[in-house]
């Protein structure tokens, strides 16, 4: 059965000049990703780059300052449907990052429902949408985050539904990791990402820390707590890592052990994400990415782990595409890095809903 990519191969062609377009708008902000995707094969390099546009550009459109946040949502929603619009030319579209972006998913078969999930997450933000739950909040964590980890999984043509169900959990646990760290943040920016329910067995009434936020041993409890189920995912993704080539393996384990150690580093200050944002030092960073490298053959659980519930959306979504063989050839360690690299700046940018550069 042809699936929605394959109706719409048209797309498949990525041009040259367009990808040069998306570089260039990615100069100023995304040095560190540029740096690194000059490690990529071409084919991934320019994938990579146009999907970064694309993502760089709808965080611009919803969370510039002065805008109509909801109006933004529905711009987005119009140019991703022109974008998949079986048989139309792509070179009819009138942006750069969207003519590129309808040949990536076209070319690496990635399905409507992934970016469609991601501009679900900014309509979220742009509605204030609050979460009570930690399960709410892993939906949230998915549609912002478990979006670009399996977008990436695809463009690197990992397919299959334990590898994505992982990329999806590291994703997530990534962006728990990133709430911990910007509590303080968020709040001065008038948002809140901490289950308000566990607030309210903490003792602290959410709308009340809003409107005047101070940090509590009791509010400690909560960050402590949030940490803890993203340390949960981080293990899930140990038994994926396991399953993966040798060379990709690195890549995998630079995201969790950094990210991973972004909530060591809120725990040493005692969960303490309001008066200073918990930063790994360069010499913790280059001593956990010798351990990246050097932890390749991690221990395999007997059974795979089922999706996240929150995750499971996007992973049937995967499954439903028709899935290609994979591409044959070799690829170094420090290519796998890449994916990681991009995934980690978006989300900061994401959560600190600033453009300063990388």
């Amino acid at each position: 059965m042809p699936t929605e990519i394959a109706r719409n191969m048209a797309h498949a062609r990525i041009d040259a000049a367009d990808i040069a377009l998306c570089r260039a708008s990615l100069r100023h902000g995304s040095r560190s990703f540029l740096a690194a995707s000059l490690l990529l094969p071409r084919e991934v390099r320019d994938a990579a780059c146009a999907l970064y546009a694309f993502c760089r550009m709808a965080d611009d459109a919803v969370d510039q300052q002065g805008t109509d946040e909801a109006a933004a949502v529905a711009m987005l929603r119009a140019r991703l449907a022109c974008i998949y619009e079986p048989g139309a030319a792509a070179s009819a579209l009138p942006m750069a990052a969207d003519r590129a972006l309808a040949g990536v998913v076209a070319h690496f078969d990635i399905p409507r429902a992934l970016p469609e999930a991601l501009i679900e997450g900014f309509a979220w933000d742009a509605a204030g949408r609050s979460y009570d739950t930690l399960e709410q909040l892993q939906d949230y964590a998915a549609r912002v985050a478990g979006t670009v980890g399996a977008m990436m999984a695809l463009i690197m043509r990992v397919r299959s539904p334990d590898a994505v169900a992982r990329a999806c959990d590291l994703g997530v646990a990534m962006q728990l990791s990133n709430i911990a760290r910007d509590v303080g943040e968020d709040a001065a920016m008038g948002r809140l990402y901490l289950p308000r329910q566990w607030m309210r067995e903490a003792g602290i009434d959410p709308q009340a820390w809003l409107a005047r936020p101070v940090f509590t041993p009791a509010l400690a409890s909560v960050v402590q707590r949030l940490l803890a189920a993203a340390d949960a995912l981080y293990a899930r993704v140990g038994s994926g890592v396991a399953q993966l080539p040798l060379a990709c393996r690195p890549g995998i384990n630079a995201a969790r052990f950094l990210y991973a150690d972004i909530g060591r580093q809120v725990q040493r200050a005692g969960c303490d994400s309001m008066s200073r944002r918990a930063v790994v030092p360069a010499s913790r960073k280059l001593r956990l990415l010798l351990r990246a490298l050097l932890a390749l053959r991690p221990a395999r659980a007997g059974q795979p782990a089922p999706a996240l519930a929150a995750n499971a959306f996007l992973l049937d979504a995967v499954i439903a595409t028709t899935p290609r063989a994979p591409v044959a050839g070799r690829r170094g360690a420090s290519e796998s890095l890449v994916w990681v690299i991009a995934l980690f700046e978006r989300l900061e940018r994401r959560e600190r809903g600033q453009s300063t550069p990388a």
